[in-house]
């Protein structure tokens, strides 16, 4: 599946908007990257346990993305509740050399396009229910280079209650299905959070 332009709308979850809307409006020079420093949300507490960090070492297909932040429900998705194993590894060494060939290419075309990427992943928890994870990945650096990552994970199941335990892990109970690769790289977008008025555009170059 390859990844479409898009805008805002097709983020479902409200929070992830908010998130990128905060990203959309933090100060920039010219061509460049926002600073993670600057990131500062409302409400980002709240989020905290549905959200990752990531320091970007190398480039192109050769980076490597180093966890610097992990929240409690994202670890125990990927089997890793344990707090001493929540940061200083790597992106491949969390979620194992099979999972990782399949996630990369998020984090890679995030740092090729230096635009927020946003996904939509079907897979199964133990029990059989078909649970959705909706994946928000935004850019940041003091240059035209992607420094850093800030991810934010929603897991939702029309089914009601599932368990969320190795849901994403190294051995997933099936093959996690992509349903929406999608660059957030128009060159303009409506603001995310606000209504329709036709004049309510956020510029992202």
């Amino acid at each position: 599946m390859e990844f479409a332009s898009a805008n805002p709308s097709v983020i479902r979850s409200i929070k992830q908007r908010i998130l990128l809307n905060a990203w959309l409006r933090m100060p920039r020079n010219c061509g460049s990257l926002p600073a993670a420093a600057d990131f500062q949300p409302e409400d980002i507490a709240d989020e905290l346990a549905d959200m990752a960090g990531f320091d970007v070492e190398g480039t192109g297909d050769g980076a490597r993305f180093l966890i610097t932040q992990e929240g409690a429900r994202v670890a125990l998705t990927y089997t890793s509740n344990d707090p001493k194993r929540r940061t200083d590894r790597y992106l491949e060494e969390a979620v194992g050399p099979d999972r990782y060939a399949r996630i990369a290419i998020y984090y890679r075309t995030l740092l090729a396009r230096k635009r927020p990427v946003y996904s939509i992943t079907t897979v199964q928890d133990a029990d059989g229910k078909e649970v959705s994870l909706e994946r928000l990945l935004l850019p940041f650096g003091g240059s035209d280079r992607v420094e850093r990552i800030v991810g934010s994970y929603k897991t939702i199941s029309v089914e009601g209650r599932f368990k969320v335990e190795n849901l994403l892990g190294p051995k997933p109970k099936a093959t996690p299905v992509p349903v929406v690769r999608a660059v957030i790289d128009l060159d303009f977008v409506r603001n995310p959070t606000e209504g329709p008025a036709s004049d309510d555009l956020t510029e992202l170059n």
